[in-house]
């Protein structure tokens, strides 16, 4: 199963613990759709990135495949990504597996694969800015997920594990840039799932790292020194902990706290305690942590 069918499946168990503020949500939600057809970014522009997280947040929901936004002719504007970065590559592919990848050429499906493979790496991975020799725990992440969603694998899939080796940090985690010293929960997170989709088991350290970034009061931090938890690495880390089967049961009722702290009655989910914004990224992110939390 893909990243983004497994990242499905959880967060549609959000509703569970939802109950009535579902339908708020897929309000906001919805509120985020342009005129164009692609779901806004925090600067109301229609974005493919934000597009990602309001179609998924809507399946989430349950929404009746035939109430949901048809946003195919909005990507076909896109071609095969002709002059996109590689985020928006990848975001394009995404796109396209949820609406439909039958709708999208396969000569336009092949291309998209070719221009994601320009920022393959020399060490195997893949770094979201080009001419990079070594890659980021990002890019590995997100050009592993975009080949899954174009129907296939990268080429020399295996070649992924010497660049995820090296980002391995002293404190027994990983961090996303190589040469950092210290780890951080979402390229820790990103590399424990990884793993598992190379059919390699990650390194018990790493998973004990990712527990222990949980704050007693709930929430994970991005990185150990950071001020506060947020929404990402919290949604991330559950979802990391999960795919290894970690036993994270003490720690469901601290987040619970947190997630709901994070709540806004107008339907959304703010990305920490000082984030004033809401957006479909976040808002996905609350139902895939509350996903999570329900089982």
């Amino acid at each position: 199963m893909s990243f983004r069918l497994e990242m499905l499946q959880v967060a549609r168990l959000a509703p569970k613990l939802l109950g009535e503020s579902a339908g708020l949500i897929e309000g906001f939600l919805r509120s985020r759709l342009s005129p164009t057809g692609g779901f806004l970014d925090r600067d109301d522009k229609p974005d493919l990135y934000y597009t990602v997280f309001g179609l998924e947040g809507l399946q989430a929901l349950s929404v009746d495949a035939a109430k949901l936004p048809d946003v195919k002719p909005w990507l076909t504007g896109f071609g095969d990504g002709d002059g996109l970065d590689f985020v928006h590559l990848c975001c394009l592919a995404r796109c396209w597996a949820n609406a439909g990848l039958e709708g999208f050429p396969t000569t336009s499906r092949e291309s998209l694969a070719g221009r994601i493979e320009a920022f393959r790496c020399a060490d195997g991975g893949y770094h979201q800015a080009p001419g990079r020799t070594k890659g980021s725990a990002y890019g590995c992440l997100l050009a592993w997920g975009a080949y899954q969603d174009l129907g296939g694998l990268p080429p020399e899939p295996w070649r992924l594990a010497e660049c995820m080796g090296g980002l391995r940090t002293k404190d027994g985690a990983w961090s996303n840039e190589p040469g950092i010293p210290v780890g951080s929960t979402t390229a820790t997170a990103a590399m424990v799932a990884l793993h598992r989709h190379l059919e390699m088991p990650p390194p018990p350290e790493a998973v004990d790292w990712l527990v222990k970034q949980c704050l007693p009061q709930g929430g994970f931090l991005a990185l150990p020194a950071a001020p506060l938890p947020d929404l990402l690495s919290t949604a991330v880390a559950l979802h990391a902990l999960d795919a290894v089967q970690a036993d994270f049961s003490r720690l469901k009722e601290p987040c619970l706290d947190f997630v709901d702290s994070l709540w806004d009655a107008t339907g959304g989910f703010h990305g920490n305690w000082t984030d004033d914004m809401l957006d479909c990224e976040y808002t996905y992110y609350g139902l895939l942590a509350l996903g999570h939390l329900s089982l």
